[in-house]
């Protein structure tokens, strides 16, 4: 009987899934987002908030704690050093849960598990830089405006040279200067 056992056991037997939850909790805590099915994310979360408490203890057992679950020595270098400053204000809530609909091959729910910032800690994303083409447009129409002495050297059409250029079409002059010259008789 299984009376008040309530972990999840996501079909696998349980060295493999404390295995993937080492893992995944590794490369969350390494990349501060991951995504994975709902089920798997909703597991992660416990493991996360624990490690994160541990890390706000920050004493040397906690520590040994948290090394013996996380995989790498340098996350949790990391995490010991950014959590009390980080996530000090807190009593739990490290993570966040989004839903972002099914995954292609076989429409499992898929979740996206991030760490929470709080805040005072927002990043400010970087400026994006304005589109090219209004530039463009703009200095395209400032040079018609100016006459044919303010356009660029590529962009000045030139007269026909010799007989091989005399279709009437202009060229420019990237095309002109890698015409053949024609043989003298």
């Amino acid at each position: 009987m299984r009376h008040r056992k309530s972990a999840t056991k996501l079909g696998k037997s349980s060295s493999h899934r404390t295995a993937m939850l080492r893992n995944m909790v590794t490369s969350l805590l390494k990349h501060e987002r991951i995504r994975t099915t709902d089920a798997k994310a909703k597991v992660l979360r416990g493991w996360a908030d624990h490690l994160i408490t541990l890390a706000k203890r920050g004493d040397l057992h906690a520590r040994r704690q948290a090394l013996a679950i996380v995989q790498e020595e340098a996350v949790v270098h990391k995490l010991f050093a950014d959590a009390a400053e980080r996530f000090g204000g807190a009593a739990g809530g490290y993570t966040r849960i989004v839903k972002v609909g099914p995954r292609p091959g076989d429409a499992a729910p898929m979740s996206l598990i991030e760490l929470v910032v709080p805040e005072g800690q927002r990043r400010m994303k970087p400026a994006r830089k304005k589109a090219a083409a209004p530039v463009l447009e703009k200095a395209k129409t400032a040079v018609a405006a100016a006459g044919p002495a303010a356009a660029p050297a590529d962009e000045v059409q030139h007269a026909p040279e010799g007989p091989a250029a005399d279709d009437g079409a202009p060229t420019t002059g990237a095309k002109a200067d890698s015409a053949p010259e024609p043989k003298p008789e």
